[in-house]
């Protein structure tokens, strides 16, 4: 048996329209996300770069509980530059 129903198989207005809605928000929702990961590489990159200026000063005052909480600094900046890397791929 055959069921032919051109009415159901044509595209129509209002599906149309919710797929357009449905794919803008897909989009919002992608650009958030990709802004959030921007945003937190590039905090990473402020940290990493303040860390390490901190930590070569630290080092010439011969202050190495400094330098070594400025190594830490340095050292969580490259880990959240590398965990939010994917907003540059």
């Amino acid at each position: 048996m055959s069921y032919n129903n051109k009415e159901n198989s044509s595209p129509n207005k209002t599906t149309g329209q919710f797929h357009s809605l449905k794919g803008n928000a897909v989009e919002t929702v992608g650009n958030e996300y990709n802004n959030a990961l921007t945003q937190g590489y590039a905090e990473g990159t402020v940290d990493r770069a303040g860390g390490y200026k901190d930590s070569v000063l630290s080092a010439i005052k011969d202050d190495k509980s400094q330098q070594t909480a400025r190594n830490w600094r340095h050292d969580q900046g490259q880990t959240q530059q590398e965990f939010n890397r994917r907003a540059w791929i």
